[in-house]
């Protein structure tokens, strides 16, 4: 055993000579260890900013497609309010020769008004749409037709039958009275058709009633022939 520590003694020098190379080695080591750390913490650093990133534009797009479907909602209700009054005139023909221009295709303000309510019913989207885009030019037809429908029924009030002369007025009143009969659920079927038909004929080549409303009277003088 002696011999052992005698032969480190005799080689004490290489303590300085290894010693710097052992130093190196673990300073190595030590600076490996901390860049290793390092970079686990920039990559958990890089996953948390994606996972808020990732739930910020789920936050963006739950509340962008909630501002879709609230604009959708409120154009809707615009084209509803705007339907609820083109179908009053509509369905009721006897208050709709009061004012015969909203169907009188040749004036450019009913032809207008007509126009942009058929393109507001081909542009109105799915109710669960979010697509901004689609939602966008449905709203702004929607407010198109809105507003010539108002411009046009404003006109219709002011002018009246003005536009027709005198003969013309009076057959338009002849056919208003007529159809006031053809819709009135107290006279007879046979009374009700004859009442109709006459009034065709008082409007044939001075306006052409809507076919919606024309079909739905149609229908009720003929319940009402059927149940006699």
């Amino acid at each position: 055993m002696s011999g052992f520590w005698d032969a480190i003694g005799d080689y004490w020098w290489l303590i300085f000579v290894l010693g710097g190379s052992i130093g190196g080695v673990a300073r190595g080591i030590g600076a490996w260890n901390e860049r290793r750390a390092q970079r686990r913490l920039e990559r958990y650093r890089i996953k948390q900013e994606a996972s808020v990133a990732r739930a910020e534009a789920q936050s963006r797009g739950r509340v962008d497609a909630a501002a879709v479907q609230a604009e959708l909602a409120a154009a809707v209700a615009e084209h509803e309010r705007a339907d609820a009054t083109w179908f009053a005139y509509e369905t009721d023909l006897a208050t709709l020769l009061d004012y015969p221009m909203l169907v009188d295709l040749r004036e450019p303000l009913t032809e207008s008004f007509h126009r942009d309510r058929s393109r507001a019913e081909l542009l109105r989207p799915s109710p669960d749409s979010v697509d901004h885009a689609a939602v966008r030019s449905y709203r702004d037809a929607v407010h198109a037709y809105s507003t010539s429908l108002a411009v046009a029924e404003q006109e219709a009030r002011r002018r009246r039958r003005s536009d027709f002369n005198p003969l013309e007025q009076e057959r338009l009143a002849r056919a208003q009275r007529l159809l006031a009969l053809a819709m009135n659920d107290a006279a007879s079927g046979e009374e009700r058709r004859q009442a109709y038909a006459r009034a065709r004929s008082e409007l044939d080549g001075l306006i052409a009633l809507p076919t919606a409303g024309s079909a739905a009277l149609e229908r009720r003088v003929q319940a009402a022939i059927a149940a006699e």
